[in-house]
């Protein structure tokens, strides 16, 4: 059995044993963004349904299913109330899930829905949240050897950032298309050169520090750190269209 086909397995029997319909099942994580290593894992996340009555409960019920964790593969999903929740708050990863480049499977409601959605991305939101990640993941740069993985996990929300700037919509999930994008040309082959080191050498290699990079990193956060906090707030506060969103996908048959 093929990994595609022992995916959609995975899937599907965790929609019969969950009692489930899955609205939109994608990959996420460095397949998604284009730099997995040999020995990267699946990190397939999913979008559910379950049938209205169950959202007519008094009782907290649970938002999250995780199906499976071990070398290969990492499953789990969230429930379309946790979803749209975080969509109110324009939440980034929902905008990572709904664009990313690898689908394994998608309902048309939420391609009909895919404008409603993207028009719930703030800008404000997205750099913040961003540049904390690229802040937080700078904390493995700090070594002598470095995981040339971490790099990635720096630069990538760098340049979605910078994305988000220049075009102000919730940036590609591939990260190719951000270096074509906003990458300053003199970076663009020493990002090349990673991404070819990285796709060849195992998730644990290391090596020495690249100066070039290191000085893009410092610049860019540093540069993104001072002007975001002079951003205005222009996240979308109306829950009206969340609501009739979810209305519109409980009435799926």
């Amino acid at each position: 059995m093929s990994v595609l086909e022992n995916i959609l397995n995975k899937l599907n029997t965790t929609e019969k044993t969950e009692n489930i319909s899955i609205l939109h099942a994608v990959e996420s994580g460095s397949r998604a963004w284009g730099f997995a290593s040999p020995d990267s894992d699946y990190d397939v996340r999913f979008i559910y349904v379950r049938p209205e009555n169950y959202y007519l409960r008094l009782d907290k019920t649970r938002d999250v299913i995780e199906c499976e964790l071990n070398d290969v593969y990492d499953i789990n999903g969230w429930d379309i109330s946790k979803t749209l929740r975080l969509l109110h708050n324009s939440n980034p990863t929902v905008f990572e899930w709904i664009h990313s480049p690898i689908v394994y499977s998608t309902h048309n409601i939420i391609k009909q829905l895919t404008p409603e959605i993207d028009s719930f991305f703030s800008c404000k939101s997205g750099i913040y949240h961003y540049i904390s990640t690229a802040l937080s993941n700078s904390r493995y740069l700090r070594p002598e050897q470095v995981r040339y993985k971490k790099y990635f996990y720096v630069i990538r929300p760098v340049m979605a950032c910078r994305w988000i700037l220049e075009n102000k919509t919730p940036p590609p999930v591939l990260f190719s298309e951000l270096v074509s994008a906003v990458a300053d040309d003199s970076i663009k082959p020493v990002i090349s050169e990673l991404i070819r080191i990285k796709t060849d050498i195992p998730e644990t290699a290391t090596g020495k520090h690249i100066p070039e990079l290191d000085f893009y990193i410092e610049k860019n956060i540093t540069d993104i750190k001072n002007y975001v906090g002079s951003m205005s707030d222009d996240r979308k506060n109306n829950w009206s269209e969340i609501n009739e969103m979810f209305l519109k996908i409980l009435n799926i048959k």
